[in-house]
């Protein structure tokens, strides 16, 4: 492999690895949400799914 080679895959690994710690981190930090915004009475047609 060349150098430039070996650069562009170190570089692609790191941002990879860090968007994985950098998620997991947030994700320990704060793993759900506490409070829900309450529906307003345009809303009602998209909770459907309930």
């Amino acid at each position: 492999m060349s150098a430039s080679a070996l650069v562009v895959m170190i570089v692609a690994m790191i941002i990879v690895w860090g968007g994985l710690v950098a998620s997991a981190v947030l994700l320990a930090r704060r793993p759900e949400v506490s409070a829900w915004p309450t529906p307003g009475p345009d809303d009602e047609e998209d909770m459907s799914f309930n």
